[in-house]
Formats: C-alpha cells, sequence, structure tokens
C-alpha cells in the first residue's frame, strides 16, 4: 500500500512539470527580441506602437523607473516596421548618453 502511494506522489510531481512545459511552447515571444524595446497594441485605445525605455535608475520613493523613454507609434512613423526601426535607432542613441 505504501509503494502504491508513494508512485502515485512521484506521478503527481511530474504533472506539474509537464504543464509549465506545455505552457512555455504556447506562449509566444514579443514580435521584439531587442532589450528595451515592447510592443504596444491596445485596441480599446487605439494605440498602436513600440515603447522604448533604457538607462533604469531608483527614485527617491525607492522605486525603480527608467531613466530615458520613448513611444513610436505606427500611424506617426507610417507602420510598423518604420516604427520599430526609429526606436531601434532612438535606442542605441539612448544608450549612449
Amino acid at each position: 500500500m505504501a509503494a502504491k502511494k508513494a508512485v502515485k506522489k512521484a506521478t503527481a510531481k511530474k504533472a506539474p512539470a509537464k504543464a509549465a512545459k506545455k505552457v512555455a511552447a504556447k506562449r509566444k515571444g514579443g514580435s521584439t527580441t531587442v532589450p528595451g524595446i515592447s510592443r504596444i497594441d491596445q485596441e480599446s485605445t487605439r494605440t498602436h506602437g513600440y515603447f522604448v525605455r533604457v538607462g533604469y535608475h531608483r527614485t527617491k520613493e525607492g522605486a525603480w523607473r527608467p531613466k530615458h523613454r520613448a513611444f513610436f507609434g505606427d500611424a506617426g512613423h507610417g507602420g510598423k516596421e518604420k516604427a520599430f526601426k526609429a526606436a531601434v535607432k532612438w535606442l542605441k542613441e539612448a544608450q549612449k548618453k
């Protein structure tokens, strides 16, 4: 009887690990692989573009905030690709500061 309980515990422990692998496999990376650039597609506010953050620092309250940040909208830059290129260019310049 004790052996059956041990087997059940062992299989119960393996099940969450398999589930975690499935979740990780289903998760798709963002549209960008550049650290510091995030894609925003929010239909409710009609906001589409890339948000760039770089140079984190600690505030007086102790929270971490980006020193430099900018938004590159699709409409203002002529599409996703051009907005992304502008975001990458800005990020490179901001990292030099």
